[in-house]
């Protein structure tokens, strides 16, 4: 199984996406502007779309995404999201008016898109590769996924903050190789990230002494300015882990 980061920040600017995680070349786990960094050909091959939470972040390449690959693909591409998340995708984005409804384009009987509600705990299988949804504590219904193959796994918290259940249900598994979480802020902004629910360096190192696991650990969703900081904060602050930085660009195999 390979996983190629697409973009990661939690921010644009030159040479930073927002997130979007390539699961060998027909998976995408949420489809920020990172989705920039395929090719047509690459785009077209994608058949299945596990989307986190609903903000603009880490959804704006899909309709994109969509409207390139239109006339290129004769199966549709399948969006998996939270019952939750999928009716604000419904009702804000595919909507006519913001953009058009591709789960009926061209045709209802025959559309690019297809909605498939999933719920928290509800793993599916594409191939040898099976995606489990676990919710987690954000602003808005909100999960993170867990990914394995078999010979390897990983998991990818999407934006939260401090929860039992994201780590929980990672122990319940006997491994997990590798670990991307997101820090957004850094320890002086810990109000602003508690009341935006997210990970500073302080409220991270703290849920991660729940993990019963030690996987490679890599930090996603920094603020653009402040990734320096919060890698150091993070590194001063959790104990038995690596910890790294996670860059577009990036790319491993498990």
């Amino acid at each position: 199984m390979e996983l190629r980061i697409l973009g990661c920040s939690g921010g644009i600017g030159a040479a930073l996406s927002t997130t979007s995680l390539l699961i060998d070349d027909d998976i995408l786990i949420d489809g920020g502007t990172g989705l920039s960094e395929l090719s047509l050909e690459e785009m077209s091959r994608i058949r299945h779309v596990f989307v986190t939470h609903s903000h603009l972040d880490h959804i704006a390449g899909i309709p994109m995404l969509l409207d390139t690959v239109f006339e290129r693909i004769d199966q549709p591409i399948t969006l998996h999201t939270r019952p939750e998340t999928l009716e604000i995708l419904q009702r804000h984005i595919f909507n006519w008016q913001v953009w058009p409804d591709f789960s009926c384009l061209p045709s209802a009987e025959n559309p690019v898109l297809r909605f498939a509600p999933m719920a928290p705990g509800e793993r599916i299988k594409i191939g040898a590769r099976s995606i489990e949804m676990i919710a987690v504590n954000h602003s808005v219904p909100a999960a993170g996924y867990r990914v394995q193959n078999g010979v390897g796994s990983f998991a990818f918290s999407g934006d939260t903050t401090t929860n039992n259940g994201f780590w929980e249900a990672l122990n319940r598994h006997d491994k997990l190789d590798l670990l991307i979480v997101e820090a957004a802020f850094p320890d002086e902004d810990q109000e602003l990230s508690t009341r935006a629910r997210h990970y500073c360096p302080a409220l991270l190192a703290s849920d991660l002494e729940k993990l019963n696991h030690r996987p490679s650990l890599y930090l996603t969703h920094l603020k653009p300015g402040y990734e320096d900081t919060i890698v150091e904060q993070c590194r001063n602050r959790i104990s038995g882990l690596s910890v790294q930085r996670l860059c577009g660009g990036d790319r491993f195999t498990l």
